[in-house]
């Protein structure tokens, strides 16, 4: 039997420990990470305002999708990582494809493709190699 005063120690995160989430490469994980993205922030960071949550949640589900699209094949797992404190937020999602983003021009004859635009849009981002992969990384900061 679990002792329920341990497990809400376990889900209360510390400020200098980052969360790690392994998702499936299938769509669903997005909206696991937008679940498990906003519960991780507004607990570790409670005074924020929410448009600093949704905009990493907004940034979170971009960066997921895009690595669900381009970045996985059917079978593999995606590893999202969160570290917060201060009102800065560094989301890093690491995928086994090498092939590193690609921002397209804006264009409305394109149902999709406006992702990485939402996200220039909302903070700062790069992609670093990784060992069988890449991570994308986004830096979200409270205004």
């Amino acid at each position: 039997m679990v002792d329920k005063g341990q497990d809400a120690r376990q889900l209360t995160p510390r400020p200098d420990q980052p969360r790690e989430l392994v998702l499936a490469g299938e769509p669903q994980s997005a909206s696991t990470a937008r679940e498990f993205v906003r519960e991780y922030v507004m607990k570790s960071e409670r005074a924020v305002c929410e448009d600093y949550v949704d905009a990493i949640v907004l940034v979170t589900s971009e960066l997921v999708t895009n690595s669900i699209r381009y970045g996985t094949e059917p079978g593999d797992s995606l590893m999202l990582r969160l570290h917060t404190h201060h009102g800065r937020t560094r989301v890093e999602v690491r995928d086994p494809v090498r092939r590193r983003p690609q921002q397209r021009p804006e264009s409305h004859k394109r149902d999709r493709g406006r992702g990485l635009l939402i996200v220039d849009g909302l903070c700062h981002w790069g992609v670093d190699d990784a060992a069988f992969g890449k991570v994308v990384w986004a830096e979200v900061i409270a205004k």
